[in-house]
């Protein structure tokens, strides 16, 4: 089974049309807009991180006609018909998706399932589409771009939001420290807005202030980004904080406060009571998440956690930061 990844593979040569395809992705976490209204002089433009879990794992094989089994697939189904139709490709096509990464949990699955699937179905019929030409294909990343450049590369992203009728593009990317820690937070009875309830919710908002919005900009282009660079971990979790503090009061009305989980909302809280600061709700949740320093930091919060906290539906993961794209093998025919 030949291996490459995502970035390379968009740059790379057509190949043969292969036996099977498989393609192995992860969640992202999404810090925030800069411009949450996108009715600013730089609409939305995102900052996020890509994740070592959960994963959405599949692989593509020719069939008779259009199948999917697994999690999720029913959605993957409608992506595979979809890149099929507008490739003008004839004949069927059996998808199995082995692992999801959990729907409407604000970790990106979605996108994270377009792009896999439609990564599968190019490097099965040897076509060269890269993660944005996908996308656009599929519809995803009107807003933000930031699933799209974790797909192709990994790390900490910072997109431009979209211009002109293009999707975002990358405006910076760095390496997330290997050293630093993530605690996820999830919550398995509550599930963030989506689809038409996304639309309608991003209607209602107000404009967000254009000089907040530079504020924003400048913070993470200036401050956050070196930070990382320079693996000050302090100061790139201030910055990541006050980022959320802002999303938190924008959309406030909309989730019922600054996040939309009360559950979720305790454990944040508790953690800021511990004098944690890089913490928040990634995208429109529920899930929350907060950086450790260390393992051995990230381990000890998991178990002041457990033993701090009784909801039984809440879940708690330790994740890495992934620094590279998504995985794609194709097997030869």
């Amino acid at each position: 089974m030949a291996a490459v990844s995502a970035q390379s593979r968009s740059t790379g040569k057509a190949r043969r049309p292969a036996r099977q395809a498989a393609v192995t992705t992860t969640a992202r976490l999404h810090f925030g807009f800069l411009d949450p209204s996108g009715r600013g002089k730089r609409p939305f433009g995102s900052f996020g991180l890509s994740l070592d879990r959960p994963v959405t794992r599949l692989t593509l094989e020719r069939a008779e006609s259009f199948e999917a089994s697994g999690p999720e697939g029913e959605r993957g189904l409608r992506y595979l018909r979809a890149i099929a139709a507008n490739s003008g490709r004839a004949g069927g096509y059996r998808l199995n998706i082995d692992e999801a990464i959990p729907p409407h949990a604000g970790l990106g699955s979605g996108t994270q399932l377009a792009l896999a699937v439609g990564s599968a179905f190019a490097a099965l019929e040897g076509m060269r589409l890269d993660a944005q030409e996908i996308a656009a294909r599929l519809g995803r990343g009107g807003r933000s771009g930031i699933g799209i450049a974790t797909f192709a590369q990994g790390g900490v992203v910072l997109d431009s939001g979209p211009r002109q009728g293009r999707l975002p593009q990358l405006v910076n990317r760095l390496p997330f420290p290997a050293d630093w820690r993530v605690l996820l937070i999830f919550d398995a009875n509550a599930s963030g807005l989506a689809g038409a309830s996304e639309i309608d919710a991003f209607e209602q908002l107000p404009d967000f202030p254009e000089h907040e919005a530079e504020a924003l900009y400048r913070r993470i282009a200036e401050s956050a980004m070196p930070a990382l660079a320079a693996q000050d971990f302090a100061t790139f979790c201030y910055e990541v904080g006050h980022l959320q503090a802002a999303m938190g009061a924008y959309f406030a009305p909309l989730q019922g406060g600054p996040y939309a989980s009360a559950k979720v909302s305790e454990v944040l809280n508790w953690l800021r009571g511990q004098g944690i600061s890089g913490l928040g709700q990634s995208s429109w949740g529920p899930t929350g998440f907060a950086f450790a320093a260390s393992e051995a930091e990230g381990q000890a919060l998991l178990r002041d956690l457990r033993a701090e906290v009784r909801h039984q539906d809440l879940g708690f993961e330790l994740a890495r930061g992934r620094n590279e794209g998504a995985k794609i093998e194709t097997t030869a025919g």
